[in-house]
């Protein structure tokens, strides 16, 4: 079986995929202050790139690097609420649908950010 990952030609589509995101995040100022480095998210781009690109059937250079993922352990930090939630997934899905081969892989993607986004979500819903 051939890994989304090889469909979508390797690590340059995901390279693509999160500048388009961070092309969203930068004038984003929910999510920029989430970030330790607002001004530099050079880090940031790097550690989603690889992120994605393990998750998806890649290299193994981001676990190489930083050990088992544990996404919710490394954004408990931060407070994520559904506000910054949905404005992730905003920035997300318009990387997914501008950079997306098919609707096969846009809608595979959709899914996986939709609930990992979820799965983050640290902050009770505001009152």
């Amino acid at each position: 079986m051939t890994s989304l990952y090889e469909t979508v030609g390797g690590a340059p589509f995901f390279e693509r995929l999160v500048d388009r995101f961070y092309e969203g995040v930068v004038g984003d100022e929910v999510l920029l202050r989430l970030y330790q480095e607002p001004d530099d998210l050079i880090s940031a781009r790097r550690q989603l790139t690889l992120f994605l690109i393990q998750y998806w059937g890649g290299p193994t250079t981001y676990s190489d690097e930083r050990g088992h993922p544990r996404l919710r352990q490394r954004h408990f930090p931060f407070a994520i609420g559904e506000r910054e939630k949905d404005h992730w997934l905003a920035h997300m899905q318009v990387a997914i649908d501008e950079i997306s081969p098919n609707d096969e892989i846009r809608t595979q993607l959709s899914e996986y950010v939709a609930n990992a986004a979820t799965h983050l979500v640290n902050q009770p819903p505001s009152a």
